[in-house]
């Protein structure tokens, strides 16, 4: 099964369209370059198989609670401080919404309290 990728708020939908167009149109700089080859293979896996091991996506329950709907968590990137991670739900059927891109939270009890997502 592959699912259809969506973003669930209008600033991340925004923030990919502009980036997307400046790697288009070769106008971005090396970090956006190197920020959109990760979004986009991570999109591309997550449209194949959320499950795919090296996103490591896995349920962030304190955000499942606050949002009443599962909200999962995957890899952007590993290995460095402040990794990047895509914040998603399984919405609408047979697809996946993405409602975060954020660092990587700090590993203490509140690390999530700062994680805003969509109200989707």
């Amino acid at each position: 099964m592959t699912f259809d990728i969506w973003f669930g708020i209008p600033e991340i939908r925004d923030f990919w369209i502009e980036l997307e167009g400046k790697v288009k149109s070769n106008t971005a700089n090396k970090d956006e370059k190197a920020l959109y080859k990760k979004i986009y293979k991570v999109i591309r896996l997550l449209s194949k198989n959320p499950r795919y091991p090296s996103l490591h996506s896995h349920e962030i329950k304190v955000l499942t609670d606050r949002y009443g709907k599962k909200v999962w968590e995957s890899y952007l990137e590993n290995r460095k401080p402040a990794a990047g991670r895509i914040f998603w739900i399984y919405y609408p059927p047979g697809s996946i919404t993405i409602i975060g891109i954020e660092q990587h939270p700090n590993d203490d009890k509140h690390s999530y309290d700062k994680i805003t997502l969509s109200s989707t």
